[in-house]
């Protein structure tokens, strides 16, 4: 089977190729599914360009975590009923060395979610870090019933979903922060009330004209060091910062104003959620496709041999919505026993 991979970390040209590799076989409580695309999220990129430290866990990776394709076996303790199934996958490359970047990958068969009819093979390639990450970051902490909320980067991957789960979870009023006019009109699309173009505008300013002075209740961020500011100024008393991302390692928060206004400041990241959230947040994401009212955006489909470009798009900013690489398609000549 084709599979992409690198062994060192630097620049995609540089560091990834694709090879023949054997095609894996599942072992107990494991699946193998055959990929049909394969989603490229952030954290693939800066783990790729060595942004987390420039020694691999595994000798060779075969990247991302996301993923769709359908059941092709199983293994043992696994329902043969299985075999044939359209699934999503999640943390198919977290600690593991081999990802969704392949013709074929194995992991264990809970991770392999059925995706609901009339979802796409494509729309299912984009859930497993960003939609999940969505839906936790909306509904953790009460969920938004009610609520005025800021999404930054409205118009990315995870603020896009973000808005179309807040929408249908009631939310109150929903601020989309963008950097221009067409992601203006992507996050409109979504289900945003309003828009600000934090480079043109006072985003704390708007936030308390439309707000009347209160703030919103809850901030779902993805660049905390550069917006921790912000959304102090943004958030009302008693509020709640979700922080889902930053675009630094270190963040610099002014103490007293956060401890004069009780706010509560929440890290998570998707990898990482417990038993709980983790089943809340795919049952939720499957019960909304179910409902046709989650919608991600794909920017742009690649091929597995155009992985490296795929990076780089990711990497720059440049693709507007999802990344993917069409897989589906591979040869079956060669098996781990």
């Amino acid at each position: 089977m084709r599979a992409a991979c690198y062994e060192r970390t630097g620049p995609a040209a540089d560091v990834f190729r694709v090879e023949d590799v054997l095609v894996p076989a599942p072992g107990r409580g494991e699946v193998r599914v055959a990929v049909a695309f394969s989603g490229v999220n952030p954290s693939d990129v800066k783990t790729r360009a060595g942004a987390r430290g420039g020694d691999l866990p595994f000798a060779r990776i075969v990247p991302h975590s996301d993923g769709s394709g359908t059941v092709e076996a199983v293994g043992e303790g696994v329902d043969s009923g299985r075999v044939g199934e359209r699934v999503w996958l999640w943390n198919a490359a977290w600690g593991r060395p081999y990802g969704t970047a392949a013709d074929y990958v194995v992991l264990p068969a809970e991770q392999a979610v059925p995706l609901p009819d009339g979802a796409s093979l494509e729309t299912g390639a984009c859930l497993g870090i960003q939609a999940l990450t969505a839906y936790h970051a909306v509904h953790c902490h009460g969920g938004v019933e009610g609520q005025r909320m800021l999404i930054a980067g409205g118009a990315g991957a995870v603020g896009h979903s973000a808005i179309q789960i807040a929408r249908v979870a009631g939310a109150a009023q929903i601020i989309a922060s963008v950097s221009s006019e067409d992601k203006a009109s992507i996050a409109t699309a979504a289900g945003a009330d309003t828009t600000i173009d934090y480079r043109r505008e006072d985003v704390a300013a708007r936030i308390g004209a439309l707000t009347g002075g209160t703030g919103v209740d809850r901030v779902i961020e993805v660049a905390l060091a550069s917006n921790i500011g912000i959304d102090l100024q943004a958030v009302r008393r008693d509020g709640l910062i979700v922080a889902y991302g930053s675009d630094g390692p270190e963040v610099t928060i002014p103490f007293f104003p956060a401890i004069l206004d009780n706010l509560q400041l929440q890290f998570f990241i998707v990898y990482n959620l417990d038993q709980t959230a983790r089943r809340r947040a795919i049952d939720g994401v499957n019960r909304l496709l179910e409902q046709h009212v989650l919608q991600p955006r794909i920017g742009e489909i690649l091929s597995l041999e155009d992985v490296a470009v795929a990076h780089q798009r990711v990497e720059s900013g440049a693709a507007s919505g999802n990344v993917l690489l069409r897989v589906g398609s591979w040869s079956r000549e060669s098996v781990f026993t």
